[in-house]
């Protein structure tokens, strides 16, 4: 394990480059968008009756040193990664003067809780299936359930997302569709508050389970059906070895490994996914902070999310990558 020091270190280099590069180009894009939030401002101050063109003009001016628009695109990038190395992503151009992170701090556990239940889920329900249909491949319920949810598999989420809303919110109105708890709810932290945020997530998180849960289940059942096919396998079973033990000691348990590696690669898919379905039912996340922030030319605030889930995105990976090698020493790292 000489060299895992050094393969981590590549690693990190790797994450750092990816931060960078993403950050970096998000800069680039918010920046070339027709909207100017400074005149935005000045349009909603103006409609509002203040119209003298000298205070209008040092209104404006006030507003690009404070929201760091004053020259170059070249000096406010530079500006801008003084701030963010400092942690200050400055205030909110649609929401002035609330902090950027304060927003953020605001949505962030809504997208986190929804993210981590519909990922866990997905990855045990997918690599069950996919085992038992692996393993089992002559039972006809085994068969009909990886059906189901291979077909789902590549329907878009926001498609799934509007079928659930009409099933479950006209046809059979039992779930509520739209926001993160009721209208008018006490926030206080109670039981009733905590079952109230359980039901406006249920038809979110099933949106994200059931486009997902096929693809976990088609690589772990193609994993499945090659490992039995080894001599460990049969001999266990020519030994006598009770067929559960199979499955989970000698069969899942080496499939899991790539299965745990592909987690990291599909964690950029599974964000993407999450931030449409929190738009589709107006869940209180980072995906409809994201739409109102874009709508309104809010740089400050669209930088500050994507900056953090470029990395929080490619934190997950670079761990996962490193955690690989002490799980699989099948892996180099040379």
């Amino acid at each position: 394990m000489t060299s895992y020091p050094v393969f981590v270190l590549k690693r990190f280099g790797q994450f750092l480059l990816v931060v960078f590069l993403g950050i970096s180009a998000t800069f680039f894009i918010t920046h070339m968008t027709p909207i100017d939030p400074v005149e935005e401002s000045i349009g909603t101050i103006q409609q509002m009756g203040q119209s003298d063109p000298r205070a209008v003009e040092l209104m404006r001016q006030s507003l690009r040193e404070l929201y760091g628009l004053e020259g170059s695109i070249w000096q406010q990038y530079l500006h801008f990664w003084g701030r963010l190395a400092t942690g200050d992503l400055g205030p909110s151009l649609s929401a002035f003067p609330t902090p950027v992170s304060a927003i953020i701090a605001r949505a962030l556990p809504w997208t986190i809780g929804l993210m981590t239940v519909s990922v866990i889920l997905t990855f045990i329900l997918g690599n069950a299936i996919g085992a038992l249909a692996g393993y089992c491949r002559k039972s006809a319920v085994l068969k009909a359930v990886s059906l189901v949810f291979i077909a789902m598999q590549p329907i878009p989420y926001y498609i799934l997302a509007f079928v659930l809303i009409i099933l479950f919110g006209y046809v059979w109105p039992i779930l509520p569709i739209n926001g993160g708890y009721e209208m008018n709810t006490n926030l206080n932290l109670s039981v009733t508050l905590v079952l109230d945020i359980l039901r406006h997530s249920i038809l979110p998180a099933l949106s994200l389970i059931l486009v997902g849960t096929g693809g976990w289940l088609i690589g772990m059942r193609a994993l499945v059906s090659n490992i039995i096919t080894e001599d460990y396998v049969v001999f266990a079973e020519l030994g006598g070895v009770p067929k559960r033990k199979i499955l989970r000691s000698y069969i899942a348990r080496n499939a899991m490994v790539p299965q745990f590696t592909g987690l990291a690669m599909s964690l950029g898919a599974v964000f993407n996914g999450t931030v449409i379905t929190e738009i589709v039912f107006g869940y209180p996340g980072i995906g409809n902070l994201l739409i109102s922030a874009v709508h309104a030319g809010d740089y400050s605030l669209v930088l500050g999310l994507s900056a953090l889930s470029i990395v929080g995105v490619a934190a997950a990976v670079f761990i996962i990558d490193i955690l690989g090698p002490l799980i699989d020493p099948r892996i180099k790292v040379e």
